[in-house]
């Protein structure tokens, strides 16, 4: 039978906190894949060698593309240029904001803070909100009421969804953010989740943001052409379409309010490059289970996870293709979503706090 088409409040501050709490759901003990110490160890191992080389690779690329879109404006060219360029500018700096505030990307923790600051700027992230805010994400992960970060409501609001692609409903609201928190203000989710003892630097922060935003748009108006903005600012939302997809494809037609990663996190296949662009969260169900493993070990995390997880979206089509099917039955039943089968060799999903987390009898050894 259907569910009652009741929208329920996302929102961190509402009555869903609550509910949350009685039900056990609030910084709850979470399923875990036994792996074995010593090799668990082997995979949290830190370096500085792999995301060095991909921090070259990454901005070259861009000088690059840059130096080619400069050369190109006001030609056909310049389109798929900058299109190029969009891509390689917001994509992974989704993907380094998040996985350099995890602290793990490099072994040294400044390069770790450095990477961090740069690609929440340019990606029009609030560096320290969205630091807190993710460190919740992880703690209750889409659990209503308590995750910030959940992407689409039940039922979708479309309208929000199509204004993502080039990133006009988040942007525009990190932007008026920025302009609370340089006057010292901030709302009350935030207030939920950010230590005051952060407050100050989230204020520096939003202020140093708008003189850049504000020194581009002088520049732009001062020669009458929009192209700095091109490089810095706008491809924050011509290039957003990629990071709208992988944010689509994580967690979405999955369940909400349980305590095992499996049941509401989506790990998907990609293409090498594809893998670069988001850093191999397409890992997702292995980094949210353990997430200090570094972005580099997640294949080996993958593999030693396999036999306790649900198959694998085999590419991201699929996976969209999944996740849009779920949104327009959501659209009539709010409480529809998948529970993806388990191998025979997994142990049983964790739905709650009272759940059995032991070892399923019928378990077979791989």
């Amino acid at each position: 039978m259907a569910g009652k088409k009741i929208r329920r409040d996302y929102s961190i501050t509402g009555p869903e906190n609550q509910k949350a709490r009685e039900k056990g759901l609030v910084a709850a003990e979470w399923y875990s894949t036994p792996i074995p110490r010593q090799r668990l160890k082997e995979l949290m191992k830190r370096k500085d060698e792999p995301a060095i080389r991909d921090t070259i690779i990454w901005f070259g690329s861009l000088l690059i593309l840059g130096f080619i879109g400069y050369n190109t404006w006001g030609t056909w060219w310049a389109i798929p240029v900058f299109a190029l360029y969009g891509i390689f500018y917001a994509s992974p700096a989704d993907s380094r904001w998040h996985e350099c505030g995890h602290g793990t990307a490099f072994k040294t923790p400044w390069m770790n803070e450095v990477v961090y600051q740069i690609a929440s700027f340019m990606f029009l992230r609030s560096a320290t909100p969205y630091r807190w805010s993710h460190t919740r994400h992880h703690t209750d992960t889409i659990i209503v009421g308590r995750d910030p970060e959940i992407v689409a409501e039940r039922p979708p609001i479309w309208r929000i969804i199509l204004m993502e692609i080039f990133h006009l409903y988040g942007g525009p609201k990190e932007i008026r953010r920025y302009f609370m928190h340089a006057f010292g203000v901030l709302d009350s989710q935030e207030k939920q989740y950010i230590p005051k003892t952060e407050y100050r630097k989230v204020f520096w922060e939003s202020r140093i943001y708008l003189l850049i935003l504000g020194g581009i748009a002088a520049w732009c108006i001062s020669i009458g052409s929009i192209l700095p903005a091109m490089f810095i600012g706008l491809p924050s939302l011509y290039g957003a379409l990629f990071v709208l997809l992988t944010g689509l494809s994580q967690h979405l037609g999955l369940r909400e309010d349980v305590l095992d990663h499996r049941l509401n996190t989506r790990t998907i296949y990609m293409n090498p490059i594809m893998r670069f662009l988001y850093w191999n969260m397409n890992y997702h169900i292995e980094h949210h289970m353990f997430p200090m493993v570094p972005y580099h070990a997640l294949p080996a995390l993958h593999k030693e996870m396999k036999g306790d997880c649900p198959e694998v979206s085999p590419s991201m089509p699929h996976a969209l293709k999944e996740v849009f099917s779920v949104l327009r039955k959501q659209k009539r039943d709010p409480s529809f979503a998948l529970v993806r089968p388990l191998p025979s060799t997994a142990n049983p999903y964790k739905f709650d706090s009272q759940t059995d987390n032991g070892v399923n009898p019928d378990r077979k050894e791989a």
